[in-house]
């Protein structure tokens, strides 16, 4: 009944102190596995090897280590496989903060005072409420609803996106493609927080950015393949976006001389918005496991058709 830990060692080092620590009786092992492939019953992974059928033909269980799926291939996968992604509380403190702090820094023109300071320059500019600046985002999962609480106490007009329709105290709820355009004519600053599927990769395109306000903002902390980055720079080079803060790429680490790592209008960080934390993984994990042996259904469980 062996548990496989299959991502970042120095993290799955933690997770193994941890686990000997809250569930002794647990089998716990770091990748590569140093023992019979058929005793391994639950696989913690980033993205688990290719031949994950035939190597580990008694798996009851994958867990993701983070948040989302889509760096699974799920071709590869046993249909009837149970997969899990994190559900760990620090993943939308995390990525509540991250937002809230670049919806700020959009908001209180920290990019324009950090190129004035440059250049030595003392010159105020008119301070705009928050009720001035509205916000929407993207995707209405977890974190999504996470993020618009935060925002919205702040003073944020707010509203929200997704496939299905979703009500929330406070919030402005759009659903469906028919509501995409509406959603997106009150957006002053956009966040995409959706998950990447087949149907959402290049979603953030020149037809959706055109149907922003102009000088809208965006903010992406889903993925890259959400993003077609063209499209992106040319909306900021003629004006229809004013700025960009962007924490995640299509391909990651972002190679030398790529145009954002220059541009003038993108903030730029190394998919950091928001990580795992071991000891709350580890509690998700070993919560997900109890659930599993009484026969509960299991928390943060995926959608195969939906794909989240």
């Amino acid at each position: 009944m062996t548990f496989l830990y299959k991502a970042d060692p120095v993290r799955g080092a933690e997770w193994a102190e941890l686990f000997a620590q809250k569930a002794p009786e647990q089998p716990f092992q770091i990748w590569p596995h140093q023992g019979d492939d058929a005793s391994v019953r639950y696989l913690a992974a980033w993205t688990p090897p290719d031949d994950i059928a035939q190597r580990f033909p008694n798996l009851e269980i994958l867990f993701s280590v983070g948040a989302g799926i889509d760096q699974f291939d799920m071709s590869t996968l046993p249909p009837g496989l149970p997969v899990v992604r994190m559900t760990e509380p620090g993943i939308a403190a995390g990525m509540v903060q991250y937002v809230t702090h670049a919806v700020l820094g959009l908001h209180r023109d920290s990019r324009l005072y950090a190129r004035q300071q440059r250049e030595q320059v003392w010159r105020a500019h008119r301070v705009r409420p928050a009720t001035a600046c509205r916000v929407g985002v993207l995707g209405l999962g977890m974190l999504g609803q996470a993020v618009l609480q935060q925002l919205h106490g702040l003073g944020f007009p707010c509203a929200g996106w997704s496939r299905s329709a979703h009500q929330l105290e406070g919030i402005d709820c759009y659903s469906g493609s028919a509501g995409l355009r509406d959603f997106l004519a009150r957006t002053d600053v956009l966040v995409c927080l959706v998950p990447l599927t087949d149907d959402t990769r290049g979603i953030l395109c020149r037809a959706l950015f055109e149907q922003l306000p102009r000088g809208a903002a965006l903010v992406n902390v889903g993925r890259g393949g959400h993003l077609v980055e063209d499209d992106l720079l040319a909306a900021l080079a003629d004006g229809q976006l004013s700025a960009a803060v962007l924490d995640v790429c299509e391909v990651e680490p972002l190679p030398p001389g790529h145009p954002f790592w220059s541009h003038p209008d993108i903030v730029l960080t190394p998919h950091i918005a928001s990580m795992t934390q071991p000891d709350g993984a580890v509690e998700a994990v070993l919560e997900n496991l109890r659930r599993h042996r009484a026969g509960l259904p299991l928390l943060g469980l995926i959608d195969r058709q939906r794909g989240y």
